[in-house]
């Protein structure tokens, strides 16, 4: 088993209150990577409950049948997992209080005595992404399933299951091929869910940093209204380090923001900046809190960055075709001056804001 890169040492309670974890619920069956993160978080006093789908745990956490939950959130290759979300988003009763990473590596698996060179390759969507050369190069077609180990677990004749290498063990089954990822050494990062009237953060905790993960619905939208938003953060030096968007359901051109932020909600300047969109006219949430241990606080290689981008000192025709500036572009960076209307667009804009929010994606509609 791949263990996971804990968030905090396996134990009986999270490390922002929530009460002791009794009953663990997560995204099963047994095998999956989602089990693996809540081992992480279990004891030997630890029910763990796999349930079949992302809003089953929700809902057990909710209800309070289980006294904590686990969701993967973002994997490294793929980005945001949606379900868990749009799930974390529109819980009223549920907040994040810890988070863990599980380096991800997939294995390919037949059913015991298959001779037939499979036809479908099986995963949860995030695994066939994962796996997609492997995908391709075998000619196969896709079977999303509900996760990876369930989609070992329920294999059928023809098909190729991915899953974590466990899953070979124990369902039985056929290694067909190892380390079938496309990208070696991606991680996915899992929440500990808990219910919000259970989570009691103080000032007072053993960590010295926190991160922090928000959602902000502005009412009124426009121009400016998204350097409105992030400009507030780096006014009170608060550090936005994601920022992606989810829309608000059926209303074209609105959008949640979804922001990370290092920092405390109760923390003076982030309680200050939260007061400010409040008094601004902004719908606010915290959907988690939970310490900072710098997983993620790492510089960008340049051979990760996307095809085709240029760099302060690429030529000029590298910078044509990735800016897609044209004549008046080429000219005025010749001269050393904005395009017209640019200066506007930048007061607009807040460079500090544009700096803030370089990790994630937005609209500004």
């Amino acid at each position: 088993m791949s263990a996971p890169v804990p968030a905090a040492a396996p134990a009986p309670a999270p490390t922002v209150g929530g009460g002791p974890v009794t009953k663990l619920a997560y995204l099963g069956p047994e095998g999956s990577f989602t089990h693996q993160a809540a081992t992480g978080w279990s004891s030997a006093e630890t029910t763990l409950v796999p349930l079949r789908t992302v809003p089953e745990v929700f809902a057990a956490v909710a209800s309070g049948e289980a006294s904590h939950g686990v969701v993967a959130i973002e994997s490294s290759v793929e980005g945001y997992v949606v379900p868990s979300l749009d799930a974390i988003v529109s819980a009223p009763e549920v907040v994040a209080v810890d988070e863990a990473f599980v380096s991800i590596t997939f294995d390919a698996f037949v059913l015991p005595g298959s001779d037939a060179p499979p036809q479908q390759a099986t995963a949860h969507p995030h695994g066939l992404a994962q796996c997609q050369g492997f995908v391709d190069s075998h000619g196969l077609l896709p079977v999303p399933a509900s996760s990876n180990a369930a989609a070992c677990r329920d294999i059928q004749p023809g098909q190729v299951a991915l899953g974590p290498p466990l899953c070979g063990e124990l369902y039985g089954l056929t290694t067909w091929e190892q380390g079938v990822e496309d990208f070696a050494g991606a991680r996915t990062r899992f929440l500990l869910l808990t219910r919000r009237d259970a989570l009691s953060p103080c000032q007072d905790e053993v960590a010295a940093t926190w991160r922090s993960m928000l959602a902000v619905t502005p009412h009124l939208t426009g121009p400016g209204v998204l350097a409105r938003i992030t400009a507030a953060f780096g006014a009170r030096g608060v550090n936005l380090s994601s920022l992606i968007t989810r829309p608000v359901k059926a209303l074209e051109g609105r959008y949640v923001f979804i922001l990370t932020v290092d920092a405390a909600p109760w923390s003076g300047d982030l309680h200050e900046v939260l007061r400010g969109l409040l008094d601004a006219g902004d719908s606010v949430k915290t959907l988690g809190v939970f310490p900072s241990r710098g997983e993620l606080d790492r510089t960008v290689d340049i051979d990760r960055v996307p095809a085709g981008s240029v760099r302060s000192g690429s030529t000029a025709a590298e910078l044509d075709r990735g800016l897609l500036w044209g004549d008046e572009g080429r000219e005025a960076d010749r001269a050393g001056e904005p395009r017209a209307g640019a200066s506007r667009g930048a007061e607009l804009r807040g460079d500090e804001a544009v700096r803030e929010t370089r990790g994630g994606e937005a609209d500004a509609s």
